[in-house]
């Protein structure tokens, strides 16, 4: 009996053994499966993000590859007006008086210039440049009204690098906007006349020109050609530009202007962009038939062009010496030459001096002029520059009261 009693008690140890392993298993079996989708979830998700970089690379290729050049680019626009009144005090109001003035640089009006500038392919950039001024009529009495805005000048410059540069201006061209130091600024910061703003020959317009600038440690040189028409006639200048960082803040800069000869046509008008050039001699005896009933082309020689050097001079932060000379080929005895000093180191104020003229001979001093002026600076876009010249030309004596506004957008 015991026997028997004790295997009965061993099949009910067994039995509930089974119980309570089917339960912990249904117990254990939610965790593990929650476990199981978390581990297949995770997978799913990791082969997502692989799946969405993948495409936003390709569509990060496809912009950078095949968008537009202006895509995502700015167009900034900038804007001066420029208005300068003066009084003239003059000994005799005369031909002579008024010649004196207007060498002296002094032009009053409005002058007013706008530009548009974009970014192309992150460092180049391409520009247009509109102005609007005022324009004495002759034939009404010299009445003065003002011109319509007009295109003044287009542009493109282009960046390989810090070393070299190219800039291309099909239409508007002067000398200045290659200068190194210009940074194609809309307007020169004038003083009272034309002193402040370096050799005449970096204003002179010149139609369409194409220049480039290479950079190498404490020196920089540029090389431009333009070709200027002016109604019938076309005339090739080349100018080049050597500038040297010297020690104790000293800049150097030597200017070369050669001006080749002026060709000219009487009756044919194929516009400013087209310029003749001429057969070799050889080939005009062969055509000599067509070229009789063909408009022949004169040539006349202009100046040869002009030489300049320009010396500047950082005094502390703020205060600037400058000076410049001008010598021209065809006449080596005819001078321009000027000496600015400038203070910028106020907030509210500035104020510059300037004295310069033009050299005829060891003892000819056609002419002499001295100016100051100070800029008072009304608000972060408006300022006013008052300023006095006092001129000698020759035989006339003219003292100038001017008075300059510049606003700015």
């Amino acid at each position: 009996m015991d026997s028997i009693a004790s295997a009965v008690q061993k099949l009910k140890g067994l039995t509930q053994d089974l119980v309570k392993g089917r339960e912990s298993s249904s117990r254990r079996n939610p965790i593990e499966t929650l476990k199981r989708l978390q581990r297949e979830s995770f997978s799913d998700l990791m082969k997502l993000r692989d799946r969405q970089d993948k495409v936003e690379r390709l569509l990060s290729f496809y912009r950078t590859s095949k968008g537009n050049p202006f895509q995502e680019s700015s167009t900034l626009l900038r804007g001066e007006v420029d208005l300068v009144g003066a009084v003239l005090l003059m000994s005799k109001v005369d031909e002579e008086h008024w010649d004196g003035v207007g060498r002296a640089g002094i032009r009053t009006g409005v002058d007013c210039r706008f530009r548009f500038e974009t970014t192309v392919r992150d460092k180049d950039s391409v520009g247009v440049e509109f102005v609007a001024n005022q324009k004495r009529d002759a034939s009404n009495c010299g009445d003065v009204h003002g011109t319509p805005l007009s295109l003044s000048k287009l542009f493109y410059k282009a960046n390989a690098g810090d070393w070299f540069s190219a800039v291309a201006i099909p239409f508007g061209a002067q000398f200045r906007d290659f200068d190194v130091d210009s940074d194609f600024s809309l307007q020169a910061e004038k003083g009272v006349t034309d002193l402040s703003i370096g050799p005449p020959l970096l204003h002179q317009h010149n139609g369409s020109a194409f220049g480039v600038t290479v950079r190498k440690s404490n020196i920089i040189a540029l090389l431009a050609q333009s070709v200027s028409g002016m109604r019938n006639e076309h005339c090739f200048s080349t100018f080049g530009q050597v500038v040297c960082q010297l020690p104790l803040g000293l800049k150097l800069s030597f200017f070369g202007l050669y001006r080749g000869p002026k060709l000219a046509s009487h009756k044919v008008r194929v516009g400013a962009l087209a310029a003749p050039v001429r057969f070799p001699r050889h080939l005009e005896d062969v055509d000599s038939t067509v070229e009789a009933s063909s408009p022949t082309l004169t040539t006349n020689n202009l100046e040869n062009g002009s030489i300049g050097l320009k010396l500047e001079s950082e005094l502390d932060e703020y205060k600037r010496l400058a000076s410049w000379v001008e010598m021209k080929h065809a006449n080596p005895k005819h001078l321009q030459w000027a000496v600015n000093l400038s203070d910028m180191s106020d907030d509210v104020y500035d104020w510059g001096l300037s004295l310069g003229g033009i050299i005829e001979g060891p003892r000819n001093w056609d002419h002499f002029q001295v100016e100051s002026y100070v800029k008072l600076k009304l608000s972060k876009r408006f300022s006013l520059k008052p300023g006095v010249a006092y001129v000698v030309d020759g035989n006339s004596r003219t003292l100038a009261l001017v008075l300059r506004s510049n606003w700015s957008i």
